[in-house]
């Protein structure tokens, strides 16, 4: 059986290189893709995107030589939430919208952890918006994956925080009349130093947005275009093929520049971008707070503690 040990589409590795980080800077230990196989049934609709997204997932854990030990996925609720129970790894479901505060409290106790968050647009951007903001500020070192399908999947096809307006649904009868929101530009807005946009067709070039989002240290969103075949009769397979293009294609664009990425994060309709938007580095919360140059909590020593002294200011 092949084993996948590195990434190796030139155009990637060149930009990667010329850029940012490159995996080629990592050590990089040999899996296998069925390494991440897990037995639990899958549950989501013949041909919906979400399987590309899972596929484009274990790719970049190949990629990065990452193993099940070492990686935490954390999800909250809906479709995009099932996501984790279908890789062979650490894994958390949380509450609706909370799967943030999760990621962020795994991380904080061990800083070792590789942490993913796999999260819908109404989980994350509706449910979960409080903690989508105040998590990009502090800028912590985790990698949330939103699997946009602009419609609430699960509870059967009421509009999301990013359904296009005018869209007809069975709650919203009059086409949904709220403007959408628009987590990219926000994103930014907010100093977030890794935003992107994937299509989940698009897998190759999905499981490189994953792989960089990864490598980046702070606070990495990659949101991700994917049908819903059930709910979602606007934004199909056909609508979004005849739109996107790969926007790293064009080696002069400055991921850094970021009046740039604020045109290209609100490009939408006739065409829409796909790839890194914006990316800058800044120190993380880990190396603000120094947790990152500490044994992490879950290693130490706690068996000789004495709190004592701390109990007597409440008592």
């Amino acid at each position: 059986m092949k084993l996948i040990k590195i990434y190796r589409t030139n155009k990637f590795q060149q930009i990667s290189r010329s850029k940012f980080q490159s995996i080629s800077d990592l050590k990089v230990v040999s899996m296998n893709i069925n390494d991440f196989k897990s037995n639990d049934p899958i549950t989501w609709c013949p041909g919906c995107g979400d399987f590309g997204i899972l596929n484009a997932v274990k790719k970049a854990f190949v990629k990065l030589g990452k193993e099940s030990k070492d990686i935490l996925l954390v999800s909250g609720i809906g479709q995009a939430a099932k996501l984790p129970h279908y890789i062979r790894c650490n894994c958390f479901n949380g509450l609706h919208g909370r799967a943030l505060p999760v990621a962020v409290g795994a991380k904080m106790v061990n800083h070792n952890l590789t942490v993913v968050v796999t999260t819908g647009d109404g989980d994350c951007y509706g449910e979960g918006g409080n903690h989508f903001i105040h998590n990009i500020r502090r800028n912590v070192d985790i990698t949330v994956i939103v699997l946009n399908n602009q419609i609430y999947g699960l509870t059967k096809g009421q509009a999301s925080p990013t359904t296009d307006p005018g869209y007809v649904t069975n709650v919203q009868t009059q086409g949904v009349m709220a403007e959408p929101f628009y987590p990219l530009s926000a994103a930014i807005a907010l100093g977030c130093g890794f935003v992107a946009r994937g299509y989940s067709a698009e897998i190759e070039h999905l499981s490189w947005l994953i792989t960089e989002g990864i490598i980046h240290k702070g606070f990495s969103l990659i949101d991700v275009l994917q049908p819903c075949v059930s709910f979602n009769k606007k934004n199909t397979y056909e609508w979004y093929s005849k739109r996107v293009y790969k926007l790293n294609d064009d080696v002069s664009y400055d991921l850094q520049n970021k009046p740039v990425a604020y045109q290209k994060a609100a490009e939408w309709g006739d065409r829409i971008p796909i790839g890194i938007i914006y990316k800058k580095q800044k120190p993380s919360y880990e190396e603000k707070t120094g947790i990152i140059s500490r044994l992490p909590v879950m290693e130490e020593d706690i068996e000789n503690i004495n709190i004592d002294g701390l109990l007597s200011n409440f008592i």
